[in-house]
């Protein structure tokens, strides 16, 4: 993978954490955040943002089967991540829609 400019923080901790149990990256990855100052309403919701995309990309973008394997209703996972303030482009990705030019974006 190729990184142009200073890592980000998920990039940092994730090499840092190769080879170790669940257990220990886990561990690792909240002290560096309790190090980095982040409080537990930033933790959580950056965990909730990133949990919500990786079930929508292994779910090929379908909010019903997401939602099914998170243990939500379809509208309370739509209600979550309008409440976490995800943009359409960040969910978009996972959901692998590409706006075409000109085209207005469609809300799932």
């Amino acid at each position: 993978m190729l990184w142009y400019g200073p890592p980000t923080l998920f990039e940092e901790v994730r090499s840092a954490l190769s080879g170790e149990s669940l257990n220990g990256q886990l561990n690792r990855l909240v002290s560096e955040l309790v190090r980095r100052g982040l409080t537990l309403e930033q933790a959580r919701n950056e965990f909730e943002k990133q949990f919500i995309l990786a079930s929508l990309r292994s779910h090929d973008g379908n909010f019903s089967r997401s939602a099914k394997f998170l243990g939500v209703h379809r509208n309370t996972l739509r209600n979550k991540i309008t409440t976490l303030g995800m943009s359409a482009s960040e969910y978009a990705e996972a959901r692998g829609i590409k706006k075409r030019r000109g085209a207005r974006a469609v809300r799932p």
